[in-house]
């Protein structure tokens, strides 16, 4: 898994890059054929933005949360991106049991 981490207007301390590795460490352990993974953290005025695009086979998923605090933007967005991920394994599950179940019947 390729991990970037920008910031735009905010330095990305090794202590944030540390908690979005972390955080990020969930989403691979549901699904472990992720890419690559591009994390922005923002900046606007008093509004703390966190976007993640994650590249898995066959689909690219991008996430965004917004919050008064980074690391609390970053929770919101990971649980989102679970959510989003979880979602694309389902959806690419194994088809061909749903055949096999109609032939047996």
């Amino acid at each position: 898994m390729n991990l970037n981490i920008t910031g735009h207007h905010v330095e990305v301390t090794p202590a944030i890059r540390d908690y979005v590795t972390d955080k990020l460490g969930r989403v691979t352990r549901h699904f472990d054929h992720v890419i690559d993974v591009n994390v922005i953290l923002s900046v606007e005025k008093l509004v703390q933005k966190a976007e993640v695009t994650v590249h898995v086979s066959g689909k690219d998923i991008h996430v965004e949360a917004t919050d008064a605090d980074m690391y609390a933007a970053l929770d919101s967005l990971v649980d989102k991106l679970d959510r989003q991920v979880l979602k694309h394994k389902e959806k690419n599950g194994d088809h061909h049991s749903d055949a096999k179940r109609q032939t047996v019947e």
